[in-house]
């Protein structure tokens, strides 16, 4: 059981312990807790710490934890918050795009499972696989480094700039990259840039959910352009600029989210010059160049270290090599795009917290930094390779199209009229959380399908007892 599971437990007993103290009674000893319950005193501490978070303990320096007294004054009556809907609707002319903004295809990959659920749709690596130790030792050197807490160049700091600019390799230079606060942040900054709302955008398809609800929150209208295995369909991208006059269009070349395609060398030529003849940016989400697993083999430039006309504007990010809160991003344009994206970012976050580049730098100038990617490499290879045996053996109903060599996930083509809620739904039942296909398809799907992760799960047992408990699932549904 990995810690967040063991704190969540730890915190769920306690929270219905709750009633056996008075208001205002005491807990029982850290070191009480650490013996009965067999964890670390940093279990305790978090599992304290959370309910402390939900207002039902409260602790006191040298006393202890103590259950929260009731507040003496009845709540405030609650508001009417109906007349929102129309503040938020009403525009004085004609929507071309609907203004809510929907998440639920990013909270997919970020929300926490029950404890106990096997974490198939997670979108970060799991706590095993993260460089814990580096980051926090080179948190502590950039914490000491002098002028480490005063402000940073608004575009990032210099020695940052240069390291991601070698990099990306090419002629790409450090003044034409701009820091920012992970690559979702990049994204974003980048479509408010390049089109107006109620443009077209043009997307892959199937294509990251995340960057749907970018596109939307913005105003903008996702147009699909296929995908097979060899990526984006260039005579497709070619129709779908001569027909919605866009002049946007988003992917992935590398490992991309969700087939796990790479962009053809051949099609890497065709479409920067479709792009180029529509007049038209290509907006590059290299986010895992830095997951490739140990049997890729070269990897291909990004598209942005073969483009002299600033036609490609380049997103990448050092959060899914890392972790989840190491949000570090590097933003690369050429031209006047390059000014309109500073502007943007600069109103929008000002800059990112100088300590978070500071130890950046620390960690990607370490030792320790090849060692992790190498050992990433491995890991990841070693759990694709279950995962897919696994599948093999128990669900040959689930059809594999593609085995990616690098990411973090398998894209599977479920059998014709596969009800994916319901899937979904029997999974979580079972004790493992899934991500149904939908949410990554900008128009009606061809099809259903479902994305698993292997690189959130704690390792080789538990990816096998997922796939065990997904058959369990898939008997209940499919066989119906």
């Amino acid at each position: 059981m990995h810690e967040r599971s063991s704190v969540a437990e730890l915190a769920g007993t306690l929270k219905n312990e709750l009633d056996r103290y008075p208001p205002g009674g005491k807990l029982p000893s850290s070191r009480a807790l650490v013996e009965r319950f067999k964890v670390s005193p940093v279990t305790v501490s978090r599992a304290v710490g959370q309910l402390v978070a939900e207002g039902l303990v409260e602790t006191r320096p040298g006393a202890g934890a103590f259950r929260t007294r009731p507040p003496r004054t009845a709540p405030a009556p609650a508001g009417d918050t109906s007349w929102q809907e129309v503040a938020l609707s009403a525009d004085g002319a004609a929507d071309l795009v609907p203004r809510s903004v929907d998440a639920t295809g990013v909270t997919v990959s970020l929300a926490v499972p029950p404890p106990g659920v096997i974490e198939f749709n997670g979108g970060y690596l799991h706590p095993s696989l993260q460089p814990e130790r580096a980051m926090s030792e080179a948190l502590a050197r950039a914490g000491r480094r002098p002028g480490a807490w005063g402000r940073p160049p608004l575009e990032g700091l210099p020695e940052l700039r240069e390291w991601f600019a070698r990099t990306v390799g090419g002629t790409v230079t450090a003044a034409e990259v701009l820091v920012g606060g992970g690559g979702q942040a990049g994204l974003t900054t980048a479509l408010r840039a390049l089109a107006p709302p109620g443009a077209p955008v043009l997307v892959e398809s199937p294509t990251y959910p995340g960057m749907l609800a970018i596109a939307r929150s913005a105003g903008l209208r996702p147009v699909p352009v296929p995908v097979d295995r060899d990526g984006v369909r260039p005579a497709l991208l070619a129709d779908a600029f001569r027909a919605t006059g866009a002049r946007v269009f988003v992917c992935q070349p590398l490992f991309q989210n969700p087939t796990g395609a790479v962009l053809a060398p051949e099609r890497r030529v065709q479409m920067l010059r479709i792009a180029r003849d529509a007049g038209a940016f290509v907006v590059e989400d290299d986010y895992v160049r830095r997951l490739a697993h140990a049997d890729a083999g070269p990897l291909p430039r990004p598209l942005i270290a073969d483009d002299q006309d600033g036609v490609v504007v380049h997103v990448s990010s050092l959060t899914k090599a890392t972790s989840p809160s190491f949000r570090v991003s590097a933003l690369i344009a050429r031209g006047p795009a390059l000014n309109r994206l500073r502007a943007i970012q600069i109103v929008d976050a000002f800059f990112v917290p100088r300590p978070l580049q500071e130890a950046a730098l620390e960690l990607v100038g370490s030792p320790a930094w090849p060692r992790h990617l190498r050992t990433l490499a491995t890991e990841l290879k070693a759990r694709r390779d279950t995962l897919t045996t696994a599948l093999t053996a128990r669900l040959p109903a689930l059809a594999l199209p593609h085995i990616p060599s690098g990411g973090y996930h398998l894209w599977l083509r479920l059998p014709d009229a596969t009800d994916e809620s319901a899937l979904t739904a029997a999974a979580l039942r079972a004790g493992v959380a899934l991500t149904p296909g939908q949410p990554y398809f900008s128009a009606e799907p061809p099809a259903p399908f479902l994305r698993l992760s292997f690189a959130a799960v704690a390792g080789a047992e538990e990816i096998t007892e997922g796939v065990r408990r997904l058959g369990a699932a898939c008997e209940e549904v499919l066989t119906r």
